[in-house]
């Protein structure tokens, strides 16, 4: 199995067919998804999630979604990824999939089970991701998006390096818990990064 990156605790590697259990006791879970939307059933993450996550690599070489697991352990404890995106003037969720080709803004995307929350391993996994983006796949801006209450991922966002740069009102027909408050987006480019200390 081709592993993307190993960071000093987690090991990255494209999704296979045989994550769809793992997959499934992430997305299932209620409070993992409370600021993502509804609970996915088995059938659609085998069927639709699944698969979705394993083409990305296909289509652009270098960017994707990978399974994440700690070292010497074979849980799936969540994922990481950058998708490639076209800028435009809608909020970042809505920007289109960039066609295959030269990419130069990326969305950083995770999600960790409740078992690996606390750790250090998603500022681990998305310092190691916005590193792989500058000095590896010559991507310009990184960007992520969350909602404003959900301070965990915003905190993780930071370390990275990202900052805020807008907060949206959006209109949801099923709002989530905490949509009063707004939607958070943040950016990282690449000459900011390079100044940071590391």
């Amino acid at each position: 199995m081709e592993m993307a990156l190993e960071t000093d605790r987690l090991e990255l590697r494209r999704f296979t067919t045989g994550d769809a259990d793992g997959l499934t006791a992430l997305d299932t879970d209620p409070e993992v998804m409370r600021f993502l939307g509804s609970v996915r059933s088995q059938a659609e993450i085998a069927a639709e999630v699944l698969p979705r996550l394993m083409a990305c690599h296909g289509r652009h070489p270098g960017l994707g979604y990978w399974a994440a697991r700690v070292r010497g352990d074979g849980e799936l404890v969540g994922w990481f990824g950058l998708r490639p995106v076209i800028p435009c003037g809608s909020p970042v969720d809505d920007w289109p999939d960039a066609p295959t080709g030269e990419v130069a803004v990326a969305t950083l995307g995770y999600r960790l089970r409740r078992s690996a929350w606390g750790r250090g391993y998603a500022t681990e996994g998305a310092r190691a991701l916005v590193r792989r983006a500058f000095l590896e796949l010559g991507i310009s801006t990184v960007v992520a998006t969350t909602m404003a209450v959900n301070t965990r991922s915003r905190r993780v966002l930071e370390k990275a390096g990202l900052r805020h740069v807008r907060t949206l009102h959006l209109h949801w027909p099923d709002p989530l818990p905490g949509n009063e408050y707004g939607d958070v987006e943040y950016e990282l480019r690449r000459d900011e990064w390079q100044s940071l200390p590391r």
